[in-house]
């Protein structure tokens, strides 16, 4: 009798895989804080510290286009689902202070917002369309992200997310949810 060796699966990490895309470790977000005065910038810092203990779990709007203002409900909706996971949920907006604040209202006091007026984040995602859903890795890896409003698209990266952290997904589309659509040019 022979014995047959079981064959050894490889893998790769997520830096050698080149269908992995790795955001730049010199990616600075700039979260929107409250101050003694009102809405400002925080400090800005580099991807890799906000990856330390969490992924991010972010959707990425432009407050001066209607079709990031029609997903907002449904973007609450789906992030809310991921509150109490190793998911940092969070909004991109891309804009200042100011018009985050505007548009995303009683929002900014909710959830973790990054302000990205120049569309560095944008960039370094590689997004082509907004509103969009990017889900990051503790590594700095796009593990899953969507572009416009697909609901089975942004289905499959809230299944990527629950996926990672051992959390329950959710059914895309919702009640209320919009009919797909097309995003906006992402670089404005």
């Amino acid at each position: 009798m022979v014995a047959v060796q079981a064959p050894q699966l490889a893998t790769l990490s997520p830096v050698a895989d080149p269908t992995v895309q790795q955001l730049p470790t010199e990616l600075n977000l700039t979260p929107l804080v409250a101050d003694g005065r009102g809405w400002g910038l925080g400090q800005s810092r580099p991807i890799m510290d906000w990856l330390t203990t969490f992924h991010l779990a972010s959707v990425v709007l432009d407050p001066y286009t209607n079709e990031s203002s029609w997903i907002l409900r449904s973007a609450t909706r789906i992030l809310e689902q991921f509150r109490s996971s190793h998911a940092r949920i969070n909004f991109i907006v891309t804009a200042g202070a100011e018009d985050a604040r505007a548009f995303l209202g009683p929002l900014t006091e909710e959830y973790l917002v990054f302000c990205d007026p120049d569309r560095s984040a944008v960039k370094a995602m590689g997004l082509t369309e907004l509103p969009a859903f990017v889900f990051t890795r503790v590594d700095g890896a796009v593990a899953a992200k969507t572009e416009g409003w697909q609901p089975k698209e942004w289905e499959a990266v809230a299944d990527a997310i629950a996926d990672v952290t051992s959390w329950t997904s959710l059914d895309i589309p919702g009640a209320g949810d919009p009919g797909p659509f097309s995003g906006s040019p992402a670089l404005g």
